[in-house]
């Protein structure tokens, strides 16, 4: 039932986690002369089974102080935790200001031991502070130095006759709650370290978390000397098999044997921490002091704390930097994440359900499987439900169990409910194991002003930051909603994508509509910190990015354009002028037609754009209308000359130009840039992807008759020109418009009678052309045209008389005829 846990309020979570947990022994230190009663309560962090020991513990002990391992630095956040709207699953986030992508996490679910000793300390008014290093030691470091490292749990299952770590602590701890385990648990963790190895200290520090990247050391804390693992890597990185899923690769490591333990010096360095700490906490007065901190740290601290200063050596020199802490929603999934900022809790959902229900919580478990499948449409009964109570309860009875598990409750839902479909079972894990819950802090949270107006404007608008992921249909006709769409526009400029622009299911062809797929990451409070940067609203913090991004000097025209295009969707008036102008001064210099004509389709989407929201666009038609011309003039010349890769290319940039110009509705505009198409499809030089669409859009556009298109097609297929060069004339005339061919019958005969009259080499040869042409056909435009084939035919047609005989071409061939033939005589 329980996941491989870590040392959360330890060390930053990325991913991995810190040590074993279990509980602590009493040990009485004594303070100024005074007797004072401390009790070390080591844990397994984000373990119900520990969370609920720990709090019938914490009422058995009644302690008049807390400490927990987490950043000391973070003690000032812990009032938080009494608001109302304090909801886990949350996160302590700690960051640089002056370089917000060193950060750090400490993760908390409402299962968590560490969150229920604050709970305790808020319900019963007893001071609670972090004990571990603070959050400006961690994100000060620079280097990454850890050596390898075992799993203690191994060693005490192996010890107790268990192949699994994880079903030993699930036995011992997780499915019997009890304040009593915890003394025997640290006095086995004293045992381990006392034949654990002492790594040797040096030089090196520990290296910050980075955004995005987990390893094992991503919990570790920074130390002046050396480093090696703060916990052994298997402990942090193994996945737990209480979902029923176990791979080969934990197979092997079961069997493999039990790497050395190690306590190095970095471990030492947080534990003298602690130490420093608890002594602060006693010298002040208190008398009953309750700690909580990992297992692996708990003989450390229970022992007499002896004199501080071989502690202060250790500390001494530590790296140090400034940082802002705040909290921050998170979520259940995030927790589930082996990777990132999560936490390797690889059933958070099944962990809340254990803890919140305490009654019967397997048979309300399955009542909610059985809620899921049927929403499902899938049919689930009652006696669905009856049946895997009893199988779950059946396989743990004969496993020697005292709770079904996960395990034994996944399999009764494969069996009995799913019929062994894997794929329902998969809805089940999804929705329900792992689940989607995010968290809520208080509004007066500390947070940088860019948060703080989203969240205005959040509410404002009436976006809710979710965790599952809705699609939201936007009216650009209304102003809520226009507003809505500035909202996600600005966010995606800043690099937070909140907001996924998507297909909706309401059909539209126009540009009134927007529809957006929104989904809340825990991790977009960090893009926050670091956008904040641009400014302090999102309207600023957009304006200031885009234009910097303006500025540089390898910017694109058709990244301006593109630029110029997101202004305009996220409403970004302050930038609008001064992208204008940048865009104007870039097309002047870009003498390449394809960079022109790469921003002409987004500059005009921007103009359509401005059209139903209402934006001032005669400066950019001034913009679109400067390009063209410099298009029309330049790409006669640019059509010359090129290979079948480069011909393609430029088709298809072609294409999207006809479309932009044709959807703009500019008179002026259509007739340039037809009578362009028009001097390209006259040119005999031009590559024949490039001269076929040019007829074809010609002739879309009325410009040429049917006549006329014949004639040139015809031409495009005479004897002079090459397989090949035909092949490519065809693809541009046809690229994609199959239905031409089944409606122009003489169309189709013209083509049908080429290919007829190719022999092998030359079909051979143009077949890969062909192929892909037809091929760019719709399944039912290419059946229409076998049937036209089959019920026209493609033979040509017979003259209705003979032929008329014209003497003064007869003459004239005669009399060259004899010229040649009295040559050769």
């Amino acid at each position: 039932m329980t996941e491989q846990q870590g040392d959360t309020g330890s060390a930053p979570d990325t991913g991995t986690l810190d040590d074993p947990g279990t509980d602590a022994k009493a040990s009485v230190a004594p303070v100024a002369g005074t007797a004072s009663v401390t009790r070390v309560f080591g844990i397994r962090h984000h373990g119900p089974g520990s969370a609920r020991s720990l709090r019938h513990a914490l009422e058995e002990f009644g302690p008049d102080a807390i400490l927990i391992e987490g950043p000391a630095d973070a003690d000032p956040l812990v009032g938080f935790v009494a608001a109302d709207t304090m909801t886990p699953p949350v996160a302590l986030l700690a960051y640089v200001p002056d370089s917000p992508a060193r950060a750090a996490f400490w993760p908390f679910a409402v299962f968590s031991p560490e969150w229920q000793a604050m709970r305790y300390g808020v319900d019963h008014a007893v001071p609670v502070r972090f004990c571990d290093l603070p959050a400006a030691n961690v994100l000060a470091a620079e280097d990454d130095a850890r050596g390898g490292g075992s799993d203690p749990l191994a060693a005490l299952a192996s010890a107790a006759g268990y192949d699994d770590a994880e079903r030993w602590w699930d036995a011992v701890v997780e499915s019997v709650p009890d304040s009593a385990a915890f003394d025997a648990i640290t006095e086995a963790m004293t045992a381990l370290r006392e034949d654990a190895l002492h790594s040797a200290t040096g030089t090196t520090t520990t290296a910050p978390p980075r955004l995005g990247v987990s390893t094992p050391s991503d919990t570790e804390i920074p130390d002046p000397v050396s480093v090696s693992p703060l916990d052994p890597p298997e402990l942090s990185e193994k996945p737990s098999t209480a979902t029923g899923f176990e791979s080969q690769a934990d197979t092997d490591r079961q069997d493999a044997p039990i790497a050395p333990l190690i306590v190095d010096h970095h471990t030492l360095v947080r534990e003298a921490h602690m130490r420093q700490v608890m002594r602060q906490v006693l010298k002040g007065g208190a008398k009953r002091l309750a700690v909580v901190c990992g297992a692996w740290h708990a003989p450390a601290l229970v022992e007499p704390l002896g004199p501080a200063a071989p502690d202060t050596r250790l500390l001494k020199g530590l790296p140090k930097t400034k940082v802002a802490l705040t909290w921050v929603p998170w979520t259940h999934s995030r927790l589930a994440a082996g990777s990132g900022y999560g936490a390797g809790v690889t059933s958070p959902g099944w962990y809340h359900h254990l803890f919140t229900e305490t009654e019967r919580p397997v048979a309300r478990w399955l009542t909610k499987v059985a809620g899921v499948l049927r929403e499902h449409d899938l049919p689930v009964s009652s006696a669905h439900i009856i049946e895997a109570v009893r199988l779950a309860d059946t396989l743990a009875a004969l496993r020697g169990r005292p709770l079904a598990g996960l395990s034994e409750v996944t399999e009764a839902v494969r069996s009995v409910m799913c019929g062994g479909d894997e794929t329902m079972l998969r809805l089940v894990i999804d929705e329900l194991v792992v689940g989607e819950t995010l968290g809520g802090v208080p509004e007066d949270t500390p947070t940088v002003p860019l948060a703080a107006d989203l969240r205005a404007r959040s509410k404002t608008l009436r976006l809710k930051q979710e965790a599952l992921a809705r699609t939201v249909d936007l009216d650009l006709r209304k102003e809520r909603d226009v507003e809505r769409s500035h909202l996600l526009h600005r966010l995606r400029l800043l690099g937070i994508d909140w907001g996924t622009p998507t297909t909706g299911e309401v059909r539209s062809t126009g540009t009134f509509r927007e529809t957006w797929t929104l989904r809340w990451e825990p991790e977009f409070e960090v893009r926050i910190v670091e956008a904040a940067v641009w400014g302090t609203t999102l309207r600023t913090a957009a304006e200031t990015k885009i234009l910097d991004t303006a500025s540089r000097d390898d910017v694109t025209v058709t990244a301006l354009a593109d630029a110029l295009e997101m202004a305009l969707l996220a409403d970004l008036g302050g930038a609008t002028e001064g992208l204008i102008t940048r865009l104007e001064a870039a097309a002047a210099l870009d003498h390449d037609v394809t960079h022109l004509l790469g921003a002409l389709p987004g500059l005009t989407r921007t103009l359509r754009y401005g059209d139903v929201r209402g934006t001032d666009t005669k400066a950019l038609a001034h913009v679109a209308d400067g390009l063209l011309v410099r298009i029309c003039a330049g790409l006669p010349g640019a059509v010359t000359g090129l290979d079948t890769d480069a011909a393609q290319a430029l088709r298809t940039q072609i294409d999207a130009a006809h479309t932009a110009i044709s959807t703009r509705d500019d008179e002026h505009a259509s007739t340039e840039w037809l009578a362009t198409l028009q001097r390209i499809a006259d040119r005999d030089d031009v590559h024949g992807a490039i001269g076929g669409r040019a007829v074809r859009l010609l002739c879309d556009a009325e410009r040429i008759d049917d006549a006329d298109s014949a004639r040139r097609l015809a031409a495009a297929l005479s004897v002079g020109n090459t397989p090949a060069a035909k092949a490519a004339w065809i693809d541009g005339f046809l690229g994609g418009r199959g239905l031409l061919l089944v409606h122009d019958r003489e169309l189709l005969r013209r083509i049908d009678e080429w290919l007829r009259g190719l022999n092998e080499d030359q079909f051979v040869a143009t077949l890969p052309l062909l192929r892909r042409t037809f091929g760019s056909f719709e399944s039912g435009e290419r059946r229409a045209i076998s049937q036209a084939l089959r019920d026209t035919g493609s033979a040509p047609t017979t003259p209705a008389g003979p032929t008329a005989v014209d003497p003064i071409r007869g003459q004239r061939a005669l009399r060259a005829a004899t010229a040649i033939l009295g040559a050769a005589g």
